[in-house]
């Protein structure tokens, strides 16, 4: 009796707009996770300052300093950008062309430094 009771709630649910009041509940999220991630966004960059104010040079500066920003991008595109919530697809649109020319310049790389060094050799040997 009581699941007949319980399915007929769940079924009578209020449809406005084609959404459900469940639904509409999941598309509000809470004010403190958008301060919890300000708070994150906050110390990443002042950890990148930190790279500046403690002098670190060389490959060690530019790997930090990448790090952090791409640390940053993503919760920036992720949660105040609404990334997170959306669908696979629109996610693959995203991060998929990005990727393939990150693959290329890396192709483009190594073909001049091959090239770069077929020509040292070409020339020494002449």
């Amino acid at each position: 009796m009581s699941e007949k009771v319980e399915n007929k709630k769940v079924e009578s649910e209020k449809v406005e707009n084609g959404k459900t009041e469940n639904e509409k509940a999941d598309n509000q999220h809470p004010i403190s996770m958008y301060l919890k991630i300000w708070l994150l966004l906050f110390v990443l960059s002042s950890f990148s300052y930190m790279v500046d104010f403690y002098q670190l040079q060389g490959v060690l500066r530019w790997s930090l300093i990448l790090i952090f920003m791409v640390l940053k991008a993503g919760l920036i595109l992720a949660i105040f950008m609404h990334v997170k919530w959306e669908r696979m697809a629109l996610k693959l649109v995203l991060f998929i062309p990005p990727l393939a020319i990150v693959v290329l310049i890396i192709l483009m790389i190594i073909e001049a430094n091959y090239i770069n060094w077929s020509r040292m050799v070409s020339f020494l040997t002449l």
